[in-house]
């Protein structure tokens, strides 16, 4: 496969040159100070020139022959339809808007954007050779998201899946009730605990503290009731968990709420991984999607 380049930007712009699967020069962060708000004050527009100077600084030869950009949110064919956690970029052309960039510096490569928990998924199959295989991840950062791969159609918003029917239950960063990530997410554990950091409600858990112990609890019920529904529309089979909170899970304690929840035998065959949710697997992954468009089998 030719080289292409990944582009992830998430809490901080991680940028790498892709050949063979795996990196061809060291991965560039473009953040000095990489964080989960870090990005909120760019605009899209500033944000694809970002994009193109990090790429002629990675690529300057010009090897690559695909360009594959990675953001959160529910994107169709290079459109942000929404963005709950880079609130600036819904109704942003983010394909446009980078190509356009791209042609200035007189770049030629093509363009794609995907969603960037599908990219995890990518970069988790690439790198392990499982190409062929069917790959779900729930990534825990600022949000949560629900990566697969091989691609498909479909919105796949998996951290708003509904969890709960508390109506006080309104932490999720697009307003909705009882969704995943208003329990999962970095940004709704700061607000549903104002006095402290989600590291420590965690720690205060492992110290006896009633409250977070309480919050614990329902953090892995929540994700178990996520996947138990994943596995009854679509079937059993691994599910990876990646992302800088993924530190946090305990797996023991959400194999018991998953099995409480996943009764029928056929559905039974079901597995946990905790991976690093590293800069560079998803841009490996942005990358392998990108050549996938552009070098269609």
């Amino acid at each position: 496969m030719p080289p292409a380049i990944g582009i992830t930007a998430a809490e901080h712009i991680a940028i790498g040159l892709v050949d063979g699967h795996q990196l061809a020069a060291p991965l560039r962060i473009h953040s000095t100070e990489p964080g989960p708000d870090s990005l909120l004050s760019m605009p899209p527009a500033e944000i694809a020139a970002c994009f193109v100077r990090e790429i002629q600084a990675v690529d300057s030869s010009r090897q690559a022959c695909a360009i594959g950009v990675a953001l959160p949110g529910i994107v169709r064919c290079g459109y942000i339809e929404e963005s709950p956690n880079l609130r600036q970029l819904k109704g942003a052309h983010m394909g446009d808007l980078i190509s356009n960039a791209l042609a200035e510096a007189g770049i030629a490569a093509p363009v794609s954007i995907f969603n960037d928990a599908d990219v995890m998924a990518a970069g988790l199959a690439a790198t392990r050779g499982v190409l062929h295989q069917h790959i779900r991840v729930w990534t825990l950062g600022n949000g949560v998201g629900f990566g697969v791969y091989p691609g498909r159609e479909g919105v796949w918003e998996g951290g708003h899946m509904v969890v709960s029917l508390d109506p006080r239950e309104r932490y999720c960063g697009c307003g909705g009730q009882g969704h995943l990530e208003g329990v999962m997410g970095h940004r709704a554990m700061r607000l549903r605990f104002l006095d402290m950091e989600p590291d420590e409600i965690f720690e205060n858990a492992r110290l006896g503290d009633q409250r977070c112990t309480n919050f614990v609890e329902l953090w892995h019920r929540a994700l178990a009731a996520a996947t138990a529904s994943s596995i009854h529309m679509v079937g059993p089979g691994k599910f990876f968990i990646s992302g800088f909170n993924a530190k946090h899970v305990d797996l023991a304690l959400l194999n018991q709420y998953l099995h409480e929840m996943v009764k029928m035998s056929p559905l039974q065959g079901y597995v946990f991984e905790v991976v690093s949710g590293s800069d560079e697997i998803g841009v490996i992954g942005a990358a392998v999607n990108a050549l996938r468009l552009a070098l269609p089998e």
